[in-house]
């Protein structure tokens, strides 16, 4: 049994709340295709149970996955949520399996907040994101009902997922953008210049994906040697690297078992040198361009 703490990753405040930088992302506690109810619902609680233990006090979930599957297992497993952060997203629909189509019209916005309310058994949401910025609705429409909504007492603090610096820019003329959620790992720099924004203003960064490593985690790699000389997995080092990488970096591994969350967790207390931290850094860029 594992007995890292996950407060080994540092901490990171988000307003009236400090959270241990390494989290949870509750997306694969549902079904194929985060579609329906977990294979292993028992073993799926389990692992949402095992999450305090191991210090892991910000849970990052959707209304989207499942759908309201993730968000009603959380409740199952983890109310009242004493000493936990805990995320959601709206602004996604699903029609099936792996099919996700945004609608960012506000009250469906407004109803998707609700829904998440009523699902996690709580009166205010910690962190609301907006899961995706519609197009075909105007995002000051939508930055505006998610405004009205904190106002309302009805989410604390608001988040955005899959967005540009401009589209960061323009949503903070309406409210504080207290987090952001891209795609970002060793091989997939695509967001680095809202990494850089990030840390800058002092907005949380979840890297959803974040174990990714492609090419790298072959036998023989930088990454390989790496993780053989310490002692760790190819993702551990993946998840230590992306760790170090900024201090406003929250990444969410996420997974239905328990013995990978241990696995994932035992990652917080990883300390790469600057060294190996430099030379993982160098092959993730050139495997990013090289795929680019």
């Amino acid at each position: 049994m594992s007995t890292t703490n996950a407060s080994a990753s540092g901490q990171f405040t988000l307003g009236d709340h400090t959270v241990n930088r390494l989290g949870f992302g509750a997306m694969r506690v549902t079904g194929d295709g985060v579609w329906g109810e977990p294979r292993d619902r028992d073993e799926a609680l389990k692992t949402l149970r095992r999450l305090p233990e191991l210090g892991v006090n910000f849970i990052d979930t959707a209304d989207s996955y499942g759908p309201e599957v993730s968000e009603n297992l959380i409740a199952e497993a983890l109310k009242p949520y004493k000493g936990l952060l805990i995320a959601t997203k709206g602004g996604l629909t699903r029609h099936g399996p792996q099919i996700w189509a945004p609608v960012g019209r506000p009250e469906y916005l407004r109803q998707c907040v609700l829904m998440s309310l009523r699902r996690l058994g709580v009166e205010r949401i910690d962190l609301w994101q907006l899961h995706r910025i519609d197009p075909k609705t105007p995002r000051d429409e939508q930055f505006g009902v998610i405004r009205d909504m904190q106002k309302e007492g009805l989410i604390a603090h608001v988040g955005l997922s899959e967005v540009s610096v401009e589209e960061i820019k323009a949503a903070q003329k309406f409210f504080t953008v207290a987090t952001v959620q891209n795609r970002y790992n060793l091989v997939d720099r695509t967001s680095e210049a809202v990494l850089d924004f990030a840390e800058k203003a002092g907005i949380g960064f979840i890297p959803w994906f974040p174990l990714a490593a492609g090419d790298l985690a072959k036998p023989g790699s930088v990454l390989d040697s790496i993780a053989k000389k310490i002692g760790a997995s190819p993702s551990q080092v993946a998840l230590a690297w992306v760790l170090k990488r900024s201090p406003v970096m929250l990444p969410i591994p996420g997974t239905g078992k328990v013995k990978h969350l241990e696995e994932n967790v035992a990652a917080a207390a990883i300390t790469l040198s600057d060294e190996d931290f430099a030379a993982l850094d160098e092959q993730g860029k050139a495997a990013f361009k090289k795929a680019a």
